[in-house]
């Protein structure tokens, strides 16, 4: 590696995750002004009706991913990762500066909640293929003793971005009234958003090509079409990081979205206690992530995400019990010990779902693959959660899911015997 390899990696490392701090900036956003939205773009006499119908919008992002994945990951492993990147940020910039603009019911009736559905539906397309274009575009800048650790980048972004999105909001609502929240004061985090898309795509557009797409093409061998090669010679892959992503997004949505929720209905405590542990837990894993990615490198990267998985398996159904106590301190000390848990698994895991693909079909496999279970698995955490509980009666409910999704991934890890060798072959400063 040259003399300047270090400082190209960090500039590589910072325009690969700058959009994943966009994506989940606007995610926490839209979650957190949801009150506000459902006002605004779905008035109705029944303000339950209003939030569900807002979140119904919420749900069209996701529904959109799958096909992001397909469009951007054939873009992707066709004519370059840097290309893709380049534009699918600033197809997130766009709809995210046009919400904050847009005319509410009051002004243009029906019109308001229609533009808002489809600009919510061109926020998701552009999603299903930033973040995992991003994690192809690090784990491929990287040697192959760093994957683990620059591959942890993109999930460091994506708390960085939620943690951002929520602060933008608790300033913008404890700094204005009510009245001007909604009138104006909404819009001004939707529209600073494009800001930070814009600064993506100036560092994207002035970084190298991946050094493994790069070798792709002096070789000439450029897949031409990704997706029937996936499905005719990798569904292996495919069906390893679906089982993979399960523990992933249920594990996430379930301790992160779902929770704070869930401690208001089984415990006493008042929503802004539990927002601010949860608040305080996600700082706490964006800071771990990266330190047991690093780890992974040195140790070894199916053991660290097998330590997390096998903690969540063993440990979830006692910290539910926790959870349930009400008790503040063992609350606090139940989530902070489910953050190491997740953490564990999230560090290492970009290396290892990455590497599974081949280099010519990656950014198309990883797309579709995570894509798809995050949509089944991930969004759909929560109303899961909320149903067994009602199902069973059970407060431990939700811990048991947790549980038996951490089991399958872990049986879906053992299946995976080694990272391929080769598989990202050429270490940052070599080109």
């Amino acid at each position: 590696m040259g003399s300047d390899g270090p400082k190209a990696l960090r500039k590589t490392v910072l325009a690969g995750a700058v959009g994943n701090v966009l994506e989940w900036y606007d995610f926490a956003l839209f979650g957190y002004f949801a009150p506000v939205l459902s006002v605004l773009f779905f008035p109705s006499s029944d303000p339950s009706v209003s939030l569900i119908a807002t979140f119904g919008v919420f749900a069209v992002g996701f529904l959109a991913r799958p096909l992001g994945a397909l469009f951007f990951g054939y873009w992707g492993d066709t004519r370059g990762r840097r290309a893709a990147l380049a534009w699918s940020v600033i197809l997130m910039a766009i709809p995210t500066c046009l919400v904050g603009l847009l005319p509410t019911y009051a002004q243009i009736g029906l019109a308001a909640p229609i533009a808002l559905t489809v600009l919510r539906f061109v926020q998701g397309f552009s999603v299903g293929g930033e973040f995992t274009g991003s994690v192809t575009f690090l784990v491929e800048h990287a040697a192959p003793s760093e994957r683990g650790y620059i591959g942890s980048w993109a999930g460091f972004s994506a708390q960085i971005g939620a943690l951002l999105g929520s602060g933008v909001g608790t300033v913008a609502t404890a700094s204005l009234t009510q009245e001007a929240l909604h009138e104006w004061g909404w819009r001004i985090p939707f529209m600073t958003g494009s800001v930070i898309a814009f600064v993506g795509w100036y560092l994207r557009r002035r970084i190298p090509e991946s050094p493994a797409f790069q070798r792709l093409q002096q070789e000439g061998v450029v897949s031409s079409s990704p997706v029937r090669e996936l499905l005719t010679s990798h569904r292996t892959p495919l069906l390893q990081v679906i089982g993979l992503v399960l523990l992933h997004g249920v594990g996430f949505y379930s301790f992160y979205v779902f929770l704070p929720t869930y401690l208001t209905k089984v415990t006493d405590l008042p929503m802004g206690t539990t927002l601010l542990i949860n608040t305080v837990c996600m700082a706490l894993m964006a800071i771990l992530i990266p330190l047991m990615g690093k780890l992974s490198d040195r140790i070894g990267h199916r053991w660290v995400l097998a330590a997390g998985a096998a903690g969540l398996a063993l440990g979830t159904v006692p910290i539910f019990s926790w959870f349930s106590s009400g008790h503040l301190a063992l609350i606090a000390a139940a989530q902070g010990l489910m953050t190491v848990f997740i953490s564990a698994y999230m560090g290492p895991f970009f290396a290892i779902v990455a590497t599974l693909f081949p280099v010519a079909r990656r950014y198309t496999g990883l797309s579709i693959s995570y894509n798809m279970a995050s949509a089944l698995f991930g969004g759909t955490a929560p109303l899961m959660a909320t149903m067994l509980m009602e199902r069973s009666g059970s407060s431990l409910a939700p811990g048991w899911y947790v549980t038996l999704c951490a089991v399958l991934s872990l049986i879906t890890l053992s299946t995976i015997h080694e990272e391929k060798k080769g598989t990202t072959e050429v270490p940052v400063g070599t080109h």
